[in-house]
């Protein structure tokens, strides 16, 4: 864990990813009520929003697309991830290298961590490669820390995500991304847990504008940083006002009310 609050990827010391590694990690399913949004360049544009402090994509996507938005948009590569075609368990191909998310012009690089996994051992292997790497760069890590396995039966019961953010600190991580626990006793706990490293919840499967930003504003009042988020945003038909309600409640720490009477 380093310090980072100067890096391009916060803001006031809090962050907002918007996350478009979909496309790899469930498949076009995600896209099937937004078509437009198949276009990469549709969720970058959206990211271009003040409230954004980073894009997250995968190589690919990162080549293609970002030149074209380097100049409005922090770049926050995925270096791992698994199509959901994939029936083993839990595991995620390392796809990228730092030195060539550097090379891109990355801001920062993300990696996913299934703790509990029968391949968590490999995993957090390759994570050592990834963090000691991103050193090299000056590049903070942001660690997608999903505790899933053969041993889990809920991966969002407060013990296992308080473990999630205790794996993201021990292993060097600057920012866990971790599953919402479902209160906020559960979600201030996983705070501590995670001592001075920074915690944002992430966004999940679409819900209510209001459902989102309450739970939102219960994340942050509990001590998370931010947020990581992807269809609760981008599926919706109007996704800056959510954006512009997002900045109100994160940065702001507004109420969702109050955020969205706006």
């Amino acid at each position: 864990m380093i310090p980072i609050d100067d890096a391009p990827i916060v803001r006031d010391g809090k962050s907002l990813i918007l996350a478009m590694d979909h496309g790899l990690e469930h498949g076009p399913v995600d896209f099937e009520d937004v078509p437009e949004k198949l276009d990469p360049s549709t969720v970058f544009e959206t990211a271009t929003h003040d409230a954004v402090t980073a894009m997250a994509v995968q190589k690919g996507i990162a080549e293609g697309y970002y030149p074209s938005y380097e100049d409005d948009v922090n770049l926050l590569l995925k270096v791992n991830g698994t199509s959901n075609l994939w029936m083993g368990e839990y595991d995620s191909a390392v796809n990228c290298s730092v030195d060539y998310a550097a090379e891109i012009g990355a801001d920062a690089v993300g990696f996913t961590l299934y703790g509990g996994s029968n391949h968590e051992v490999e995993m957090a292997e390759e994570f050592r490669e990834v963090q000691e790497a991103a050193r090299e760069h000056d590049l903070p890590v942001v660690m997608w820390s999903y505790p899933r396995g053969q041993g889990l039966k809920n991966d969002t019961k407060p013990s296992t995500i308080s473990y999630a953010t205790r794996l993201g600190l021990e292993l060097g991580a600057d920012i866990a991304k971790v599953k919402y626990p479902g209160s906020p006793e559960a979600m201030e706990h996983a705070c501590r847990a995670a001592g001075d490293m920074k915690v944002v919840m992430s966004g999940g499967s679409k819900t209510s504008d209001y459902e989102f930003l309450s739970t939102v504003e219960a994340a942050i009042n509990a001590g998370a940083t931010g947020l990581a988020v992807g269809r609760n945003v981008w599926q919706r038909e109007d996704p800056t006002r959510l954006l512009d309600a997002l900045e109100k409640v994160i940065y702001e720490e507004e109420t969702a009310d109050a955020a969205l009477e706006e």
